[in-house]
This record gives structure tokens, C-alpha cells and sequence, in this order.
């Protein structure tokens, strides 16, 4: 648990951040020395840095900086073996010049209108490294050249760089300790809500599942997947109160067969009329029964075995099921398919349950001698009876578990619409109802046509 710590991620990743920050600073430096870039970009940067002290007095006299730059003067006068500047104009002619003397410069390192750039040369067999830099001073341009002996850049920086070096190591140490704790601290206090959250999340239970995570706290990062799972708690809300509900119902719809039938053994039911009624009852029950198991099933998607479907097959399979039912009351099922046979993906049992159930459902409220239309499309199907139709306020109200329409013929359990809704639901459909003026039309919609 430790080592999938936040706080011990986010300080382990800023630790070998740092790190690899000073390898690579060292490494950069390593090859710097080696390939002498370092001493040739030094150089260069003294050309720039001496080029603005450069000052000329009355008379055209001209000195390397003023009083304050003695030392400047002093140490190049010192060392006029290793290093060595001059004040040339575009002609070349030196106006002024470093302890060195002439000896030092050979000739034709500044022809005329050169520019700024770098330059190299031999000196008594030791390699020098130099730069010129051009200014501005009275109207005219002059060059500044300073040169360096190779041996004398590395001696400077095997000096400066372990300083450096040393520099650079205290800064990280300093930086690890200091940032590291911040670090440390500022997330401790900024996951601090979390735990809150987390605390507040395990005191849900069924007895609480109103209760919902406060955000406010939570830093805008994690905030939404707060919101996610407060919204997922608002849907096991729902879920749960509909399955008390619909637990409620079923009881009270078993509870009036089962009263009448306890009535009817207690007072002895041995006539031709008293068993029938109970058969009624009983069957009756099983009906809803056998709902309740459908609709439980349809429920779960993972009763679903989804494949190629031919719906045109399907539709002809549920009509010449409930032709019987059909015929018994003088009414005729048509099936047609538009724009030929195709192929649905979707489980054939779930599909011939859904046609079932919208054709029992249009069987009971169609008229006698009319017709039950069946058509198929590549993208959905419908079905429509002729019958009264219902009331437009009761539209909303046909896929509710248990409710039934005035019109039906029979006395069904009310389920057999939302078990419709819940096979569409499964695969991703839509299944509508609207009035079809006479009639009812029930119109499927979103079916993928298997490839």
C-alpha cells in the first residue's frame, strides 16, 4: 500500500527528477572539456565582455576599462604566455594591445571587414583558441581580439568545474531536502480530502444510499471522478428504489390470486365452477410468474448471446406462433420486409420475445377482421394494430411494469411491454409507442445490420 502512495510516487519522481537533472548537467559538461566547446564559447563571451570596456580618451588614447579594472590589465600582463588581447580597426592597424607584444599575434587573423567570429592558431607548439568582436566607438568600427592558450582554458576549468561540481551537488542536496519536504507536505495536505472522501464513502450502505460525496474539498482534478461516482450512486439509487417498487407490486399482484384461492380451499371448492376458478387463478399466477423470470432475464445483458439475426425470419417465427391466437379472434398478422432480407446483430431468442410480446399485446386490443402490420427495415421494424388506441396521456405509461390498458381481452400481468423495453434497452434500440390514428404503432429503432 506504501509504494502505490501518491505522496511516495509524486517525491519519488521529483528525487530522480533531480537527479538526472545533475547527471545530465555533468555529462553536458564532461563533453564540453572533451571536445573544448567550453573553452572556445569562454573565449568568445571575454571578446564580448572586454570589447565594452573598451575606452577612448582625448587625443585618441585608448585603455582596457578605467581604474577599477587594474586587475584586468595586471592579469593579462602576467600571463602574456597563455593569453593575450588587442584593439585593431578595419584596417587591421592595432591600436592597442596586451602585455604579449606583436610576438604573440600572428599575422592576417583580421583582414579587412571582417566580422565577429572565432579563430585558432599555433603558438610555440600549444594550441590557442581566440575571438574577435566588433563594436562601435566614435563613428568607426573596431575590432576587439583576445586569444587564450588551450592549456591555460584547461587549467581554469580543472580548477573551476570541482567548484563547480561541489556547487552543483550542495544545490541539489539543498534542493532535494527543501523541495522534497514541500512536496511532501503540500501533497499530504491536498490528498487530505480524499481520505475524507474515501472515510465518507464507506459509511454508504442500503440504509443510506441517499447520501452523496462533498466535493467542495477535493482538488479540481479528482473532483470529477467524485461527481462520476456520486452519479453512479444516484443511479443505484434509482435501481434500488425501482426494484422495491416492482418487488411491491409483483406481491401485491400474487397476493390477490393467492387470497382468493386460500378462500375458495377453506370453503371447499369441490364444484365444476369452483375449479375452474381456481384453475384461473393458478394460471394466472404462473403467468405473471413466468413474466417476473422473463423480465429478470432480459435484465441482464449477460443472458445475451448476440449474432447474426435474419429479423424477416424472426418476424414470420413470432407470427406463425400466435397465429392460433390470431385466428381465434378474426385477426390477420402480415409481415413485410423493406429493401430486402437483412441481418440484424442481436440474440434470436430475445428478438422473437420482444415480436411476441408487441404482437400478443396488439392481438388483444386489435378488432375483430382487422390486421396486424409487421414491416422490417434495415435500421428497425413496427408493428401497428387497428384498435381504439390509447388515451396520448396514457403513451408514457404502456412500458410500466404492471400497468394495463382498459381494452385487452385478457387479464396478463402487465409485464410484457417492459420486458419489450428491456430486451431494446439490452441492445442498444429505442422502442417507442405512438398513435397511429385508428391504432397503435410501436416502432423499433437503432439495429445494427450485422456485416
Amino acid at each position: 500500500m506504501q509504494l502505490n502512495s501518491i505522496r511516495l510516487k509524486v517525491v519519488m519522481a521529483f528525487v530522480a527528477g533531480a537527479l538526472l537533472s545533475v547527471m545530465l548537467v555533468t555529462l553536458v559538461a564532461f563533453l564540453a572539456l572533451q571536445t573544448n566547446v567550453l573553452a572556445r564559447t569562454d573565449v568568445s563571451n571575454m571578446a564580448q565582455d572586454l570589447a565594452a570596456k573598451v575606452r577612448f580618451g582625448d587625443g585618441g588614447a585608448v585603455r582596457l576599462g578605467d581604474e577599477s579594472h587594474h586587475a584586468l590589465k595586471w592579469a593579462f600582463d602576467s600571463l602574456d604566455r597563455e593569453a593575450a588581447y588587442r584593439v585593431v580597426d578595419s584596417a587591421g592597424r592595432v591600436v592597442l594591445m596586451s602585455g604579449a607584444g606583436p610576438g604573440f599575434w600572428p599575422d592576417g587573423l583580421l583582414p579587412r571587414g571582417a566580422a565577429r567570429g572565432r579563430f585558432e592558431f599555433e603558438r610555440a607548439g600549444v594550441q590557442i583558441f581566440g575571438a574577435s568582436e566588433p563594436f562601435v566607438r566614435q563613428g568607426n568600427t573596431w575590432f576587439l581580439q583576445v586569444a587564450v592558450s588551450q592549456r591555460m582554458m584547461y587549467l581554469l576549468h580543472r580548477v573551476a568545474m570541482p567548484l563547480v561540481g561541489a556547487g552543483v551537488g550542495l544545490f541539489a542536496l539543498v534542493m532535494l531536502v527543501a523541495f522534497g519536504l514541500c512536496a511532501w507536505i503540500t501533497l499530504r495536505y491536498t490528498l487530505k480530502p480524499l481520505e475524507d472522501v474515501s472515510a465518507s464513502a464507506a459509511r454508504i450502505s442500503l440504509h443510506a444510499m441517499h447520501a452523496r460525496l462533498d466535493t467542495r474539498a477535493v482538488p479540481t482534478e479528482i473532483a470529477p471522478l467524485v461527481d462520476s461516482f456520486n452519479r453512479a450512486l444516484a443511479r443505484l439509487e434509482e435501481a434500488w428504489r425501482v426494484q422495491q417498487d416492482f418487488l411491491g407490486k409483483a406481491a401485491h399482484e400474487l397476493k390477490t390470486p393467492l387470497a382468493m384461492i386460500r378462500a375458495q380451499i377453506e370453503l371447499g371448492a369441490d364444484g365444476a365452477l369452483e375449479r375452474a376458478a381456481l384453475l384461473s387463478d393458478v394460471a394466472y399466477m404462473s403467468r405473471q410468474v413466468q413474466q417476473l423470470l422473463l423480465l429478470a432475464e432480459a435484465s441482464e445483458t449477460a443472458n445475451y448471446d448476440f449474432g447474426a439475426v435474419r429479423a424477416r425470419d424472426v418476424a414470420d417465427e413470432a407470427a406463425g406462433y400466435l397465429q392460433r391466437m390470431a385466428e381465434a379472434v378474426e385477426v390477420r398478422l402480415t409481415v413485410s420486409a423493406e429493401g430486402g432480407d437483412v441481418d440484424w446483430r442481436a440474440d434470436h431468442g430475445a428478438l422473437f420475445t420482444l415480436l411476441k410480446n408487441l404482437l400478443e399485446n396488439a392481438i388483444e386490443h386489435a378488432p375483430a377482421e382487422s390486421v396486424i402490420d409487421i414491416r422490417i427495415g434495415r435500421g428497425g421494424l413496427s408493428v401497428r394494430d387497428h384498435g381504439c388506441g390509447v388515451d396520448p396521456a396514457q403513451l408514457p405509461l404502456l412500458f410500466e411494469r404492471f400497468w394495463r390498458g382498459p381494452h385487452r381481452r385478457d387479464h396478463g400481468a402487465g409485464l410484457g411491454l417492459a420486458i419489450c423495453r428491456e430486451i431494446a434497452q439490452a441492445h442498444g434500440w429505442r422502442l417507442e409507442a405512438e398513435l397511429a390514428e385508428p391504432g397503435l404503432r410501436f416502432r423499433l429503432a437503432g439495429a445494427v445490420t450485422h456485416e
